[in-house]
């Protein structure tokens, strides 16, 4: 997959791509990830890549110009029209569902706007959807770009070590995360579950499973709802504990 972030911030993106899970994944091909300066491709001879907003108002509104050329030179390198994410807080907030489906694409472009956003008629000519990070509004996009970019690099195929890394993971399949626990067995007088130390497979993902069910009952009960019609007999049984 390659991934193209369209920012005025290159190294405050690179610093976060230059460590861990993602670092690697580059480095051994998994994913291409670019960050493309929108400034180098402005006309203006003062370098700026914005102006006041017409009508008035506080702030500065970022140029169709140089953001449409910053694109136009991707198509150009990648030879077709590669799916373009606006990070907004007027799109749709991000879920690992979609995640999944936009790790199955080939090429991603995702612009981050700054200021008080991007000229609407760069939304309306080249953006493909927009997508929010949360209800709450932050100084520009890249930061939500690079939680975008972490959260499908780390689905693609060769970048953890099993597909039970990320499969198990709060939101993939519905739930969130069942406990986990490390060493050592006791610590402040609370003691690891025996079950999961039983070596009793089946059991143990019985354990996982019930909690998973719990936990998201108790935390985010909207969450059941959504998948409360695909659980079985024992899914249910443990729904039922859960809420006595």
């Amino acid at each position: 997959m390659r991934i193209d972030i369209m920012t005025l911030f290159c190294d405050m993106c690179e610093r976060v791509l230059n460590e861990s899970i993602i670092k690697r994944a580059r480095e051994n091909g998994f994913v291409e990830i670019n960050c493309r300066n929108i400034r180098d491709y402005t006309t203006d001879k003062h370098n700026n890549v914005d102006d006041t907003p017409y009508g008035g108002g506080m702030g500065m509104i970022m140029q169709a110009q140089p953001i449409y050329d910053c694109y136009e030179s991707i198509c150009n390198e990648t030879g077709k029209r590669p799916h373009l994410i606006y990070m907004s807080p007027q799109g749709k907030v991000l879920t690992q569902q979609r995640v999944k489906e936009l790790s199955k694409l080939d090429n991603i472009v995702i612009l981050c706007g700054h200021y008080e956003g991007v000229d609407e008629r760069i939304i309306e000519e080249i953006v493909d959807e927009e997508i929010s990070v949360g209800d709450y509004v932050l100084t520009g996009g890249e930061l939500p770009a690079l939680i975008l970019a972490d959260s499908i690099t780390r689905l693609l195929p060769g970048v953890l070590s099993d597909n039970e890394c990320f499969e198990d993971e709060s939101h993939y399949n519905g739930l969130l995360e069942y406990p986990q626990y490390t060493r050592p067995f006791e610590w402040h007088g609370k003691k690891v579950p025996e079950v999961l130390l039983s070596g009793h497979h089946a059991n143990i993902n019985r354990w996982r499973r019930d909690k998973s069910i719990q936990r998201t009952n108790k935390k985010r009960p909207d969450m059941i709802e959504k998948i409360k019609d695909t659980f079985d007999k024992n899914d249910l049984e443990a729904l039922k504990n859960n809420c006595e």
